[in-house]
């Protein structure tokens, strides 16, 4: 009974996910109606156009001359007789196993089409099968053959953005047949933004010490299928940019036919060597039944860490709407798992034919904000979120990112301003420095080196502990050695300490003020409150991050390092209040000269920094600072970075959580739900999709030390089943139904004890 018991549980969680699958019906009228498949690094769009198969593929970490961040092609393929243009026609995303299907029926042919990509290794799949005979033409698309002279707008798309000099070139690709395969490289050559970016901003003397990933960097790769052979070369325009085809057929009619795509990137002057690599790595690919059954399997034990499920009947209502979409999102997030780059907040792998967003007729190579560029206060938004899910693979490579580049941040310190610790900046380049355009190509005599002239951007310095909050959550969370993250974490804190400490003595005797405190000044709350005097949003960070490192005892601190941390947090300022219409309320900062954006930072406190909240003292003060700070109320929103839906849920304000959280992922608007923005930056805008799973999620699990919060905002009206994860390598799995907690399982079973259920729970429960 048992066993039948198991079983049946199984099946109903395997409907439930079957559920929201997504399914069309019809085939699509352009790209922007595509559908995302991916794994291991490797993104697609993939979408059915004119009885065309068509999919772009896209691979983190390739990167042009100019840091823009290149697709690897266009597959375009078609069968021989036509059959995906017909009626009886259905593409599904295979949610649980991670993989696309296509299936059409058209007089009396069925075909087959089965899309994924390798989870161990970078390699796409592309399986056809029919009841009848067909051939097939498969062509590698790229729009990449000729050198281009890029328009001003596409610059957006690479660090340059406004500053491009005139006349500037992308550089055309190597692309031509190889026996019977297409193989196609972009290999940079000669003087790239690195180079630029370093000259302009003075650090020509150690640029042998600086981090450089763009130098002789070649990414391409080899397309192929068992029985193909090149049938020649077509030109033509898709979405306005004019490409060149090289095209692979069947000679021979058969029920079944294979193409792979592999991969492959490595920074290298010699391309006979790169050729090496590419053609060991698809050696290993070879096998494409095993790569289906280990990259399925992958994605089976990635959807059992972690689940929410609202209304699962599946009756399409917004409640279901959401949980589906938090769940497509995730699934986006998830196909970057192994790459050796973070994942992109503006459109992550998933971007497609700027002319459909908003009507750019650039190549499909553009994304806005730059593809090596990285905008960190919108990068957390996507990993705060994977602490949750016990998705911690998925977080180190943005954990990688900084360490890579800390030699240079700590460099930046000593030449700008002869002291220690890591300067990073909020728009840095993936090799650490500020970028060329935001760095400021006029900049006058007084402007101060090492500091953006840039009135979003200058003084702000912060992003950077909120990723050292990340990686102390991995040690409270997993019980992971955290040794090595240590020195990373040190020499952030150190920055700030060093540096305000500086900037107060060059402005007279003391380096602290009279109560022996820090002067964050000048400082910048967030873009927003800029020439800032104590901003709140970075005091709370050294507070936390000080205190938490002290207490963790897998960070191993030596004596040493205990007693300046120590000193360090006697010397932080306290978090800033002031009083609006009799209510004591959080200040942005002790004082600022201007707004320069529409961010909230003195609600920083509340979230990221978990200073303020239920539970905690001066929940009435965190509460006054929302509904009474007219900068609050005036800049709310759902749209883009808005975290506001995260502030309500930690205020345990149930009916604007929802409200606001709902509105972040309510279906985006085009085919695929989850494809939001452009909001703030660009489509897919990863950084709206994961400012709305972090709100779901703190509407339904809140922690404080120890103590866990069940249903801390939820409405208790609205029937979910969760699996979410806690510190101390606890999972809770929990379901409400009819207004009552139904089932409640923790584990281990000892950290029961610590959870406060803030709904009634039924007798009798699991």
């Amino acid at each position: 009974m048992r066993n039948i018991l198991f079983i049946f549980t199984l099946l109903m969680s395997v409907t439930a996910s079957a559920q929201q699958d997504i399914v069309w019906t019809t085939p699509s009228a352009n790209s922007e109606a595509s559908m995302p498949c991916g794994g291991g690094d490797i993104g697609m769009n993939v979408w059915v156009e004119n009885g065309d198969l068509l999919i772009y593929v896209a691979r983190s970490g390739s990167f042009n001359e100019q840091n823009a961040m290149l697709k690897a092609g266009r597959l375009r393929i078609r069968t021989i007789p036509v059959i995906l243009d017909a009626k009886d026609f259905r593409q599904q995303l295979h949610l649980d196993d991670g993989y696309l299907t296509i299936q059409a029926n058209r007089d009396g042919r069925t075909l087959r089409c089965r899309i994924w990509a390798d989870v161990e290794q970078p390699v796409v799949h592309v399986d056809l099968n029919g009841n009848k005979g067909f051939k097939v033409e498969a062509a590698y698309e790229s729009w990449r053959y000729y050198d281009k002279v890029v328009p001003a707008r596409e610059h957006f798309g690479n660090s340059y953005k406004w500053t491009a000099p005139k006349e500037e070139i992308y550089r055309r690709d190597s692309i031509e047949f190889d026996g019977n395969t297409v193989q196609f490289v972009h290999h940079n050559q000669g003087r790239t933004i690195f180079d630029v970016t370093v000259a302009q901003q003075g650090l020509d003397s150690v640029k042998h010490l600086l981090y450089d990933p763009l130098r002789n960097l070649a990414s391409g790769g080899l397309f192929e299928g068992s029985g193909f052979v090149p049938a020649g070369l077509r030109d033509g325009v898709y979405a306005g940019t004019r490409y060149r085809s090289w095209v692979l057929y069947t000679p021979k009619t058969a029920a079944s036919h294979r193409l792979k795509l592999t991969l492959h990137y490595a920074q290298t002057a010699d391309i006979p060597a790169w050729r090496m690599g590419l053609d060991s790595l698809n050696a290993i690919a070879a096998d494409a039944r095993r790569s289906a059954d280990r990259s399925a399997r992958w994605w089976r034990d990635f959807w059992q860490r972690s689940h929410i499920s609202i209304a699962p009947k599946g009756s399409d209502s917004l409640p279901w709407r959401v949980a589906r979409n938090y769940r497509l999102f995730r699934y986006m997030l998830g196909c970057n798992a192994r790459g050796d780059w973070p994942t992109k907040f503006n459109g992550g792998l998933f971007t497609v034919d700027p002319v459909h967003i908003n009507n750019l007729t650039l190549t499909p190579d553009f994304r806005n904000w730059g593809g090596g560029l990285h905008t960190m206060q919108n990068q957390r938004l996507l990993y705060y979120p994977m602490i949750r899910t016990g998705d911690w693979d998925l977080m180190q490579s943005q954990f990688r990112f900084y360490q890579r580049i800390l030699p240079t941040a700590e460099l930046r310190s000593r030449i700008y301003w002869g002291h220690e610790g890591a300067c990073f900046t909020e728009q840095m380049e993936n090799f650490g420095l500020p970028n060329y355009a935001e760095y400021g190509t006029k900049r006058p005599a007084r402007a101060i080196p090492g500091v953006e002239y840039n009135a979003w951007l200058e003084y702000q310095w912060d992003s950077a502990l909120e990723f050292c909050l990340m990686m102390l959550e991995e040690a409270a969370y997993t019980g992971r050695d955290i040794r090595d993250r240590v020195p990373f974490i040190l020499s952030v804190l150190r920055f700030f300490d060093e540096h305000y400490r500086r900037e107060a003595g060059s402005r007279g005797i003391k380096e602290l003020d009279g109560s022996g405190k820090l002067i964050i000044y000048p400082g910048s709350a967030a873009e927003t409150f800029k020439m800032a005097h104590n901003p709140s949003s970075t005091i709370a960070g050294l507070q936390v991050i000080t205190s938490r490192l002290l207490a963790e005892q897998m960070a191993g601190l030596d004596t040493t390092q205990q007693r300046w941390l120590q000193v360090l947090r006697s010397r932080i300022p306290e978090i800033p209040f002031r009083t609006i219409n009799g209510h004591i309320a959080i200040a942005p900062a002790q004082s600022w000269e201007r707004i320069n954006n529409t961010e909230s930072p003195q609600l920083y406190p509340v979230f990221p920094w978990s200073i303020f909240g239920l539970g905690r003292p001066g929940l009435d003060t965190a509460l006054a600072t929302w509904h009474h700070d007219t900068s609050v109320i005036k800049f709310r929103s759902h749209i883009g970075w808005k975290q506001d839906n995260i502030w309500a849920a930690r205020l345990g304000l149930t009916t604007e959580a929802w409200r606001l959280t709902a509105l972040k992922l309510e279906d985006g608007g085009r085919r695929f739900p989850a494809f939001w923005g452009p909001g703030f930056d660009w489509v897919p805008d990863h950084n709206h999709g994961g400012s709305g799973m972090i709100g779901l999620q703190e509407m339904l699990l809140q922690t404080d030390g120890r103590r866990i919060l069940l249903f801390p905002a939820w409405p208790k009206d609205m029937d979910v089943s969760f699996r979410l994860h806690a510190p101390g390598n606890t999972v809770i799995d929990a379901e409400l139904r009819g207004g009552q907690v139904t089932k409640l399982v923790v584990k281990p079973v000892e950290r029961t004890s610590d959870v406060e259920c803030l709904i009634p729970v039924r007798d009798g429960r699991n």
